[in-house]
């Protein structure tokens, strides 16, 4: 029913000829799902293609409906031509007919840990290949009640975690798109869909963001229900989005921004409102507290001139920025983070691990190990550090609108087998504060370098509004990369 990875250029041989999808663009311009050159040269670029946003797309919709009817089918034609080469998709949508609702029109590629009734969920793992669940995810129940395609599922680390799949990053396929969000980072850089889901328990929604150039946005812990989306720490499990702009996450949040009885970690935000046509309210010269951490030291020099450029640029604009140290976020959080998710990823994978040992990584039997040498006395001292530093941190910045950082330590790194380091993003992700990344430059090697925003917790529509004024600050857009259809037969 689903594209075996190994049989992916069959994608190609069943794509529909291309002349059908430049004909249906020449006739509606404002649409991109487009970039079909070479991806052979690293610091390829189409200028002209910045990509068309969720709210650019519903704005276009309302006045032209058959634009509406058959963008996600275009999209479906750039899917098959661009896949046998990035390697996005675990399944492609057999129906991309338009339904009614708010979101009507627009496709949402779904990561593959999370759970679809007319579609195979494999979480990335060959013991799921031909798993279809009985019903939808909560997240993916209410994208369709909302209107939107649901446009596939894209390639997930195993079970999230750090054995990866073969997408590439489109900017540079000799290199990886991050993880564990892999196949819906790439997706949405590449300009196939204006919208994706990923999960981030360390860093897998930022960090992805960041190496391909996009927008990410993992909100406030509990803030989005994750029934139906396959566990990997309960504790630390996020449900996120990327998109082309701060308006398209921060619309997708304020429409799944919900409870579920179905979470018990679910912890509601205060709602708010994006107007399709107006977008966010951006927040006038917000203050910024600089955060390096420690760490610093090792970030590359090319991610460190473009923060300082962004710092520079943005005290222009009359920000204002002040440096801020944590001592014991910085000192605690890594130790702290991989108590928790290590003790908990163990106690759900030790009985998957013994009856497939064969079907598993060794990434992950090494992280059921790992979890099996903390105390139950050491788990919850981890629980209880992250639930006072995540009060803490409210007070700490409470000068502040938001915390300004980096979402990685560069580019993304050469070859497939290693997803990058998420030391930038995990202390966030353990306090479950809501965090935001913006494409803000290129690296020596061509490829997307990013900034992170951060705030405190359940502050997300400040954080959000941060965001967007940091973004039309700064005006930097990374375009579309040119993507080859070399392959195909």
């Amino acid at each position: 029913m689903g594209t075996d990875r190994t049989a992916r250029d069959e994608i190609g041989r069943r794509a529909r000829p291309l002349w059908r999808v430049f004909a249906f663009y020449a006739t509606f311009p404002g649409l991109v799902c487009l970039g079909l050159a070479g991806m052979t040269d690293p610091t390829a670029r189409s200028a002209p293609d910045t990509g068309a946003g969720v709210l650019d797309l519903l704005r276009l919709f309302k006045d032209d409906q058959a634009a509406a009817d058959q963008y996600a089918a275009a999209c479906l034609e750039k899917a098959k031509a661009v896949e046998p080469r990035l390697k996005a998709f675990e399944y492609l949508p057999q129906n991309t007919a338009r339904r009614p609702g708010s979101l009507s029109g627009i496709p949402v590629a779904i990561k593959d840990i999370i759970a679809t009734a007319d579609m195979p969920t494999t979480n990335g793992s060959p013991i799921y290949r031909d798993h279809i669940p009985t019903a939808d995810a909560w997240v993916v129940e209410r994208l369709r009640n909302l209107g939107a395609t649901i446009f596939g599922k894209t390639v997930s680390t195993e079970f999230a975690w750090r054995h990866p799949g073969p997408t590439v990053n489109p900017w540079n396929p000799g290199h990886t798109p991050g993880g564990s969000s892999s196949g819906s980072a790439a997706a949405l850089a590449a300009g196939i869909v204006p919208l994706a889901l990923g999960t981030q328990t360390l860093g897998s929604v930022i960090r992805p963001a960041a190496f391909n150039g996009v927008v990410g946005l993992k909100p406030s812990f509990g803030a989005i229900p994750r029934a139906g989306v396959h566990p990997l720490s309960p504790s630390l499990d996020h449900v996120g989005f990327f998109a082309r702009r701060v308006d398209d996450v921060a619309l997708a949040l304020s429409l799944l921004a919900a409870s579920s009885d179905r979470d018990p970690h679910g912890r509601p935000i205060p709602g708010f409102y994006v107007d399709a046509d107006q977008g966010l309210k951006p927040m006038e010269t917000p203050r910024l507290a600089i955060m390096r951490f420690e760490k610093w030291s090792r970030v590359e020099p090319e991610q460190q001139k473009v923060f300082e450029a962004a710092v520079a640029k943005l005290r222009n604009a009359d920000a204002v920025l002040e440096e801020l140290e944590l001592g014991e976020l910085d000192h605690a959080n890594w130790n702290t983070i991989n108590t928790i998710l290590a003790s908990e990823a163990s106690l759900i994978f030790s009985d998957l691990v013994a009856r497939y040992p064969d079907s598993t990584s060794d990434h992950l039997k090494s992280l059921v190990n790992a979890g099996k040498v903390y105390t139950a006395r050491e788990y919850l001292a981890a629980k209880a550090l992250q639930e006072k530093m995540r009060s803490r941190l409210t007070t700490d910045i409470s000068g502040f609108d938001a915390i300004l950082t980096l979402p990685a330590f560069g580019e993304a790194p050469e070859g497939l087998g290693y997803t990058g380091d998420a030391e930038y993003c995990a202390p966030w992700t353990l306090l479950g504060v809501p965090a935001v990344t913006i494409p803000a430059g290129f690296g020596k090697n061509g490829l997307p370098l990013g900034l992170q925003i951060v705030g405190a917790y359940r502050e997300d529509h400040r954080v959000l509004r941060v965001a967007k004024w940091i973004e039309s600050a700064l005006m930097f857009v990374p375009g579309i990369p040119a993507i080859s259809a070399r392959g195909v037969a």
